[in-house]
C-alpha cells in the first residue's frame, strides 16, 4: 500500500524539504497585469516590485477542477491512496476544487487544513511521518485530523496596505496603523485570519516580542518542529528567534520564506512562527 502526501504550492516548502518529506504539489497562479505564471515561477521580490509601481495587487487563481484531476490521475499511477492538504477553505477555493474531483474516489482525501503557509506544511510532514510508519490510510486521515485545530500559525506584518488592497482592512486601520506606526499580529483562527495583539515601534523590536507573546500565549507546542516564515526578515532577527526557540526546546527549526501567492496578500516585512499546539510527542 502506496500513500501519496499532497499538497497545493501554498504550502510554502522549499524543493529539499518537499523531497525530504516526499510531499507533492501543484501550483497556483498569480496574475500580475498582462503577466501570468505559476506560483515559484516568479519571486516574491517580483510581486513587491509590481505592487510598489502599479498600487494594486497580483491576482491569485486557486488550482482548479482540471488542474487537480490531472494531478491526482498521475499520483494514483504510482500510488495506491493519496491524502491531499488544501489552504483553508474560508480563504480559497482550492478546497471545494479539489472535493469536487475527489468525491468519488474513497482513495483520495481532501483535507481542509484550516491554515496557510507552513501551518499547511506541519500537517502534512506529520501524515508523512505517519506514512514511514506504516500507518494505514484511515488512521493517517484520522491522526492528523485530530491536530488540525492546534496548530498555531501566526505571523507580524510590518505594513498593512496589502491587506487594504485586498479588502481585509479598511481607510480607517490604514491610516491609524501608519500614524501610530502600528504592527498587527495577524492569527489564523478556524480558518480565518484575525487580527490579534498590535505591536508600536521599530519592528525588529516588536517581532522578537510577537514570537515570545506568542509562545507564552500558545505554550503547549509539540517540540518536534517549528517554522519560522517569512517574506522578507533580517538575517539578524532570523537568528535571534532561532535562539529562542532552541532555548525553549524546540529540536527542528526550519526557515523558509513565503512563497508568492502568501507573499502576494500579506507583503514584505511578513514573519511568523508556527507549530503544532497539542503537546510535546517524541
Amino acid at each position: 500500500m502506496r500513500i501519496a502526501i499532497s499538497a497545493e504550492s501554498t504550502i510554502d516548502l522549499p524543493k529539499e524539504l518537499l523531497e525530504k518529506y516526499h510531499i507533492h504539489t501543484l501550483p497556483f497562479t498569480v496574475l500580475m497585469g498582462d503577466i501570468k505564471a505559476l506560483d515559484g515561477q516568479i519571486s516574491p521580490e517580483e510581486i513587491f516590485t509590481y505592487v510598489n509601481k502599479n498600487k494594486v495587487l497580483p491576482k491569485t487563481s486557486a488550482v482548479n477542477t482540471y488542474q487537480f484531476e490531472e494531478h491526482f490521475n498521475n499520483l494514483l499511477k504510482d500510488y495506491d491512496y493519496i491524502i491531499h492538504f488544501s489552504l483553508s477553505s474560508k480563504i480559497s477555493s482550492a478546497y471545494a476544487n479539489a472535493n469536487i474531483v475527489a468525491s468519488d474516489n474513497p482513495n483520495i482525501k481532501i483535507i481542509d487544513s484550516e491554515s496557510l503557509s507552513t501551518g499547511i506544511a506541519l500537517e502534512a510532514i506529520y501524515a508523512s511521518t505517519l506514512v514511514d510508519q506504516g500507518m494505514e490510510f484511515n488512521d493517517i486521515v484520522n491522526h492528523v485530523l485530530s491536530r488540525v485545530s492546534h496548530v498555531q500559525a501566526s505571523f507580524i506584518l510590518e505594513r498593512l496596505d496589502y491587506l487594504y488592497m485586498g479588502g481585509r482592512c479598511n481607510a480607517l486601520q490604514l491610516f491609524g496603523a501608519n500614524l501610530l506606526k502600528l504592527h498587527p499580529q495577524i492569527i489564523v483562527q478556524n480558518g480565518k485570519m484575525v487580527v490579534g495583539k498590535k505591536y508600536r515601534g521599530k519592528m525588529e523590536a516588536n517581532t522578537l516580542r510577537y514570537v515570545l507573546d506568542t509562545l507564552d500565549r500558545f505554550n503547549n507546542p509539540d517540540k518536534e518542529l517549528v517554522f519560522i516564515t517569512y517574506s522578507t526578515a533580517k538575517v539578524e532577527t532570523v537568528e535571534a528567534i532561532k535562539t529562542i526557540l532552541k532555548e525553549r526546546g524546540f529540536r527542528n527549526i526550519y526557515v523558509t520564506r513565503a512563497g508568492c501567492t502568501i507573499s502576494s496578500h500579506c507583503g514584505d516585512g511578513c514573519l511568523g512562527i508556527l507549530y503544532i499546539n497539542d503537546g510535546d510527542r517524541k
